[in-house]
């Protein structure tokens, strides 16, 4: 049991300002279960990378994919972020995340962000891009990503079967607290990446501007 200033983390999800999304437990779930998916998403786009003349638009249809879950990720975080520093007190009880993993936070927001939207934009443009490097840029934010995404999903993953597993088995959460709203939670993640899809098989065929080279 973590306890942070003295106080333990929350164990009431009814009260008014942890209903909406079964609280901090079931916000917690919900990051697990986007950053499980896009911890899959990226890995299958890593593969690709290593034999992107073979797979190009393999990685383009996921990079586009990706988009959904991503914005979910980042919304969910952001929900957390904004009911704990405006003082919900279920969000207060629970804590914040540890102090290094405070400071990766926005690093992680913004290196997703650049590595999604310089690929985006080199889908948009093709390799002709005029004077601004965007392929320059998509590589260096990807290198920068990899390095804050290591420390952020070793610091995680451990906790990923714990809560994903507890929704999936409808167990309650830890300490004996209900998460509600599962379905909600879900529900969600469905849409984002069917979300993600449309864009990609809305986008895939961008490609070609690359594979006429």
């Amino acid at each position: 049991m973590t306890v942070i200033d003295g106080r333990t983390p929350a164990h009431d999800t009814t009260e008014p300002d942890g209903r909406a999304a079964g609280g901090p437990e079931g916000n917690e779930r919900l990051t697990a279960a986007t950053g499980a998916v896009l911890l899959l998403l990226f890995a299958a786009e890593g593969v690709t990378i290593l034999f992107l003349g073979r797979l190009l638009t393999l990685h383009f249809f996921i990079g586009l994919l990706l988009t959904g879950p991503v914005v979910l990720k980042i919304g969910s975080t952001g929900y957390r972020f904004l009911r704990y520093y405006t003082g919900a007190p279920a969000y207060r009880r629970k804590g914040p995340p540890a102090p290094l993993l405070r400071v990766l936070g926005p690093l992680v927001v913004a290196t997703s962000v650049a590595v999604l939207g310089t690929g985006v934009a080199l889908a948009l443009l093709g390799p002709d891009t005029g004077p601004v490097p965007v392929l320059l840029l998509h590589k260096a934010s990807f290198v920068c990503w990899i390095a804050v995404m290591s420390v952020h999903v070793l610091a995680y993953l451990w906790r990923l079967p714990r809560l994903i597993g507890a929704d999936l088995r409808r167990r309650p959460a830890r300490h004996g607290t209900p998460a509600p709203r599962r379905a909600g939670r879900w529900s969600l993640l469905a849409l984002a990446l069917g979300a993600g899809l449309v864009v990609a098989l809305a986008g895939v065929h961008l490609v070609s501007g690359w594979t006429a080279q």
